[in-house]
C-alpha cells in the first residue's frame, strides 16, 4: 500500500465489478461515478475497527451487517462478525489507494 494502511482502508468501499479479472475483485469508494447496476455489494470501515458490509437487498436497498475489521498478517484484510473471535471473512490486499482497493478472488 502506498500510503498509511488505515488512512486507505477507511472509507467506504463499493464493488466495481466490471473492473474485475479473473483471479482479482475491485472497490472502488463510494463517491466513484459507478454506470448503472442493480445492486452492489461493499463495505464501510471505520477508524474504530467497526464496520458495515452491505449486500443487495430487496428492492434494491443495501442490507448492512455490522461487525469489526482489522489489518492481519500480509497485507490480509479481516472481517469478525459481533463477538467472533476467528474471521468471518479474509480478503487479501493486492493494492490500494484513496479511491481503489484491489483483493484476490481466492486469498491463499
Amino acid at each position: 500500500m502506498k500510503n498509511d494502511p488505515e488512512d486507505v482502508l477507511t472509507n467506504r468501499w463499493i464493488h466495481s465489478h466490471e473492473e474485475d479479472t479473473p483471479t482479482e475483485m475491485v472497490f472502488r469508494t463510494a463517491s466513484f461515478d459507478f454506470p448503472r447496476s442493480r445492486g452492489r455489494s461493499g463495505f464501510e470501515l471505520r477508524p474504530d475497527r467497526s464496520m458495515m458490509e452491505i449486500q443487495p437487498g430487496a428492492a434494491d436497498e443495501g442490507q448492512a451487517t455490522k461487525g469489526k475489521w482489522e489489518l492481519g498478517p500480509k497485507t490480509n484484510l479481516l472481517f469478525f462478525k459481533p463477538g467472533g473471535k476467528e474471521p468471518a471473512r479474509t480478503l487479501k490486499i493486492v493494492s490500494a489507494d484513496k479511491d481503489r482497493l484491489v483483493v484476490a478472488k481466492n486469498p491463499a
